[in-house]
């Protein structure tokens, strides 16, 4: 098939748009949401719904199979890998599009079998895309290229839909373990797109900006 390669503003924009379509975004400065860090903050995206819209499915990975094919290159992988569990789909769907070996990574060895992390085949030299629905601080990421490193493989490129854009110290946390971050969008785009489509009300809007802007100061500000 033929990838469309918008601009990268487009894309954002695009992916915003959708994101809010499927209702996979919520703002709710009243009750804040807890995150797995256990930090509290009142955005909140779902990207699991992707995969049962299938018209956005299609279009967020023929954009993501782009973005990895315009910044990293078309030849510069041999293997794709899912992050389990939410990147598994996604995984197998860039995968598709770009013609490469799909594998996953286990976020821990299964306990019994082979005690494998990598189920499918991976080899060693294989040039890895790891593949993951969103990210935050990059945390999870790291554990995932370990496991894919392990194997004699090598893994410099992660790939997500969602890239929350707020916590400065993530490309860089990436970048000092060797990997770079290629995604679609960031809450700033989901903010500006719900602004543009009055998709929450303004008070809302402002105390989302407010959270973005310094979300470390707004968690201690509300608990």
């Amino acid at each position: 098939m033929t990838l469309p390669f918008p601009a990268r503003e487009e894309i954002a924009r695009l992916t915003a748009r959708m994101l809010l379509e499927i209702r996979a975004v919520d703002f709710n400065a009243e009750t804040p949401f807890t995150y797995a860090s256990g930090l509290k903050g009142p955005t909140y995206v779902d990207c699991r719904r992707i995969i049962s819209f299938p018209r956005v499915r299609r279009t967020l990975m023929d954009f993501l199979a782009a973005t990895v094919l315009r910044d990293a290159g078309f030849e510069a992988f041999d293997n794709v890998a899912g992050g389990e569990t939410a990147g598994i789909p996604f995984g197998a769907m860039v995968a598709e599009r770009l013609g490469l070996p799909m594998t996953y990574v286990r976020k821990k060895p299964k306990g019994y079998g082979r005690n494998a992390r990598i189920e499918g085949v991976m080899t060693e030299g294989q040039r890895v895309l790891l593949v993951e629905d969103l990210t935050t601080d990059g945390g999870s990421k790291l554990s995932f290229v370990d496991a894919i490193r392990n194997t004699g493989a090598t893994c410099a490129h992660t790939a997500v839909i969602f890239y929350y854009g707020i916590f400065p110290e993530t490309t860089q946390r990436l970048s000092d373990h060797g990997v770079r971050l290629h995604h679609l969008c960031t809450w700033w785009d989901v903010l500006e797109e719900a602004r543009v489509q009055q998709a929450f009300d303004d008070r809302t809007l402002t105390e989302v900006r407010t959270f973005l802007t310094d979300p470390r100061g707004w968690q201690a500000a509300n608990g």
